[in-house]
């Protein structure tokens, strides 16, 4: 072999392994210009992501304004709702103290008739009139006994006149009721 022919090997096998450096330095830069982009888009995909949840807190801000503005107008609708109340009972306390004034009023010019202690003593009962039911009449009258008078000095009562009577035959009616509905379905 000849000087010339081991030199163009020598050259042959530097610019091969410059060739497989370079092609190695070259996949090198791919790969790391591939990482690149993908920090770049995690970036990006991280940077939207903070984006919907601003925008999510903005609108759950925005909807506790709006519930905040329901509920302080729902206070205030309360609170006029109150005062109105509270006025309204003022006025009604008034004009029953202007009744009650106005009644003393009226005793007071009454000749001979004393002062009432007692609220609404002057009321009368409507009386007995011919349109009068004949039983009020009788009440009214005061000529019968009660009934749980008469019961208690040893007269005769019917189950009528008893209230506890008269729910037992309710329950026991509808259970007979029942039992015969039911009879029939099944």
């Amino acid at each position: 072999m000849t000087e010339e022919e081991h030199t163009t090997q020598a050259d042959e096998a530097t610019r091969s392994a410059q060739a497989a450096q370079a092609e190695q330095a070259a996949d090198r830069e791919r790969s790391e210009a591939r990482g690149a982009e993908l920090r770049s888009e995690l970036a990006a995909t991280d940077a939207r992501r903070a984006e919907e949840q601003t925008a999510k807190a903005h609108r759950a801000v925005e909807e506790a304004t709006q519930r905040e503005e329901k509920l302080r107008s729902k206070e205030q609708q309360a609170h006029e709702k109150a005062e109105a109340a509270e006025r309204e009972a003022d006025r009604e306390r008034a004009e029953a103290d202007e009744a009650a004034r106005r009644q003393r009023d009226t005793a007071e010019r009454a000749p001979g008739r004393p002062a009432s202690s007692v609220s609404g003593s002057n009321v009368v009962s409507p009386g007995i009139g011919s349109s009068t039911d004949p039983d009020a009449a009788a009440s009214a009258s005061g000529g019968g006994a009660s009934r749980p008078a008469a019961f208690a000095a040893g007269g005769v009562t019917t189950g009528s006149d008893r209230p506890e009577v008269l729910i037992g035959a309710a329950f026991a009616g509808a259970f007979v009721v029942a039992r015969i509905l039911k009879r029939l379905v099944d």
